[in-house]
């Protein structure tokens, strides 16, 4: 039995476009920080209250996205250990052989230092 790659090609597309998406909101959020640091010069009653308004909202949304991008990164690591389990138990000996291979590259590449 072969190992499969858990995610691909579309995984990696979803975690650039959600990496951009925080980018952005992050970029919202600082910039109606801004604004709202600008207006609290001014004291115009009004203008505060609508940008603190926005500041809010923006940072509500981007709290969100934040707890959902953690709920994703959790799940798919929790994917990769379901099938990294599996594939240990399927092939014991194999994952064996793996390990020793690695623990001899491991420690040619520290008996260098």
């Amino acid at each position: 039995m072969t190992m499969q790659p858990t995610g691909g090609q579309h995984a990696g597309r979803e975690r650039e476009a959600s990496t951009a998406q925080l980018k952005e909101d992050l970029r919202h959020l600082s910039q109606t920080v801004e604004e709202l640091i600008h207006a609290t010069a001014d004291d115009s009653r009004s203008n505060i209250a609508e940008l603190r308004e926005r500041a809010q909202q923006r940072l509500q949304d981007t709290r969100e996205r934040l707890e959902a991008r953690g709920e994703a990164l959790y799940d798919s690591a929790r994917e990769q250990i379901d099938a990294t389990d599996r594939y240990v138990r399927d092939n014991p000996w194999t994952s064996i052989g793996i390990g020793a291979a690695a623990g001899v590259v491991l420690g040619l590449l520290l008996g260098r230092r």
